[in-house]
C-alpha cells in the first residue's frame, strides 16, 4: 500500500511537469551545475528536484547515496551562503526517485562559486533558471539591510518614470542611455522602483526588461 501511494504521488508531481517550483533530473554529474537550480529556487519561491526522471517525465531511477552526495556538494561548496535541503526517497515500481525539497532563503541572494570564486545568483522563471540582473542583486542588497529607504522624489526620479511611462518596456541598457545616469546609479534607482511596486521586472526572448507599473 505504501507503495502504491509514492508511485501515486510521484506520478501527480511528473504529471505537473517542469515549471517555476519543479524541475526533471535524470541525473547528477555536475555538483557545480545543480547548483544553479538550488540558487534559483532559494531565491525565488522555493521548489523542488525530482531526480530519476527525465525531461519527457519517463522515470529513470537512481542511486540514492550517490545524488545525494552530489546535491550536498552542490549546496555547501558552491552555494552561497549554503542551502539547505530536504530529501525523500519514493520507489515507484522497481526504480527510486529522489525529491529534493529547497526552500525560499531567507538570505538572498544565494550565489554559486564559479571556478574564480566569483558568486552568480540565479532565478527560477518557468521551468528555467536564469542569471539574476544587477537590478536584482540590487533589490536583494536592500531587503536584506534593516535600514528604511526613501526615494527622494527630483528631476532624476520623475525623468526616469516619465521614460518608462512611455515606452511599453526598456531594457537597463535603454534605461541608461536615455536617462543619462550613470549605470550605477540607474541600477540603484531602478531597484528602488521595484521594491516600492512603482515598476515590475519583465522576462522576454531571454532578457530582462523594466515596465511602468500600471495604477490600479
Amino acid at each position: 500500500m505504501k507503495h502504491d501511494a509514492e508511485n501515486e504521488y510521484i506520478q501527480s508531481l511528473i504529471a505537473e511537469g517542469e515549471h517555476v517550483h519543479q524541475d526533471f533530473k535524470f541525473a547528477i554529474s555536475d555538483a557545480r551545475k545543480i547548483a544553479r537550480s538550488l540558487s534559483a529556487f532559494a531565491n525565488t519561491e522555493g521548489g523542488r528536484l525530482l531526480v530519476g526522471v527525465k525531461d519527457n517525465g519517463k522515470i529513470a531511477g537512481v542511486r540514492y547515496e550517490e545524488e545525494a552526495y552530489m546535491i550536498d556538494a552542490a549546496a555547501t561548496m558552491y552555494c552561497r551562503p549554503c542551502v539547505e535541503v530536504e530529501y525523500r526517497q519514493h520507489r515507484v515500481g522497481s526504480k527510486s526517485v529522489l525529491e529534493v525539497c529547497i526552500a525560499e532563503s531567507l538570505q538572498k541572494p544565494v550565489c554559486v562559486l564559479d571556478e574564480k570564486g566569483r558568486g552568480w545568483a540565479y532565478i527560477r522563471i518557468d521551468d528555467e533558471n536564469i542569471l539574476a540582473s544587477p537590478v536584482h542583486m540590487e533589490v536583494w542588497r536592500h531587503e536584506g539591510c534593516d535600514e528604511r529607504v526613501m526615494i527622494p522624489y527630483t528631476e532624476v526620479e520623475r525623468n526616469l518614470l516619465k521614460l518608462l511611462g512611455e515606452q511599453e518596456c526598456l531594457s537597463l541598457g535603454q534605461c541608461v542611455k536615455r536617462s543619462g545616469m550613470s549605470r550605477r546609479d540607474c541600477i540603484r534607482l531602478l531597484a528602488d522602483f521595484v521594491r516600492f511596486e512603482l515598476v515590475k521586472i519583465l522576462f522576454v526572448e531571454h532578457a530582462f526588461y523594466f515596465k511602468l507599473k500600471e495604477s490600479e
